[in-house]
């Protein structure tokens, strides 16, 4: 599928994108392969460039989370949903987080497209949609977090600790910031056990990391 579409942004802020779209030609949207997943892609979703070394990268986090048929797993930052589908293929529920609400739309669809009825995505901010799903009685055992360059909000990773997950996978494109949270959940009984970069931008300084963290008993 092939489409050309022209985003609008008057604002004058470090956010790349505008909220206006004008399509120019095809449908508006494109479709992407990781591995056996397809995925529809809408202008405003965010989506890795590099698909080889993204399906590396989304099998090392499936690697470290370890699934089996009885695990449920919270994705934060999910995007249009490319690491909750491919953790969907393990578990037995996958809840799916994320602010940007066209990005839950195309997860939603993605979801359906890939034929994996075992995942659910909630629109908004990360640590308030947690918190409400935890006092709505919903539980996860696994962790899974992939956040912008600026990491994970305080009081995100507070709401992660009360979940009391048995593991969490963080998946960072900031070493820095990663390294910041990864020490405030350590200060909050989880311990870093392994972490593996992975380079997704060829000759240029940024780099990709999943951390596997394990709770402290």
């Amino acid at each position: 599928f092939k489409t050309l579409v022209l985003n609008v942004n008057k604002a004058k802020t470090n956010v790349i994108l505008g909220k206006e779209n004008k399509v120019i030609y095809g449908n508006g949207k494109i479709n992407d392969y990781i591995g056996d997943l397809v995925f529809e892609i809408s202008p405003l979703s965010f989506f890795q460039v590099n698909p080889l070394q993204t399906e590396v990268l989304y099998n090392k986090a499936l690697e470290y989370a370890n699934l089996g048929e009885n695990d449920i797993v919270f994705d934060i930052y999910c995007g249009i949903g490319t690491i909750s589908l491919f953790l969907a293929q393990k578990a037995k529920k996958v809840y799916g987080i994320e602010i940007v609400e066209e990005a839950i739309k195309d997860a939603k669809r993605n979801a359906a497209l890939n034929k994996l009825d075992n995942v659910e995505f909630y629109v908004g901010k990360a640590e308030e949609v947690v918190q409400k799903m935890y006092k709505q009685g919903k539980r996860a055992n696994v962790v899974v977090v992939d956040p912008p360059r600026k990491g994970c909000d305080v009081k995100l990773l507070n709401a992660i600790t009360n979940i009391n997950a048995e593991r969490i996978v963080y998946v960072s494109c900031d070493p820095s910031t990663l390294a910041r949270d990864l020490a405030i959940l350590e200060e909050n009984g989880y311990k870093t056990t392994t972490v593996q970069p992975v380079d997704m931008f060829p000759q240029t300084a940024h780099i990709e990391n999943v951390a596997l963290l394990i709770k402290e008993r």
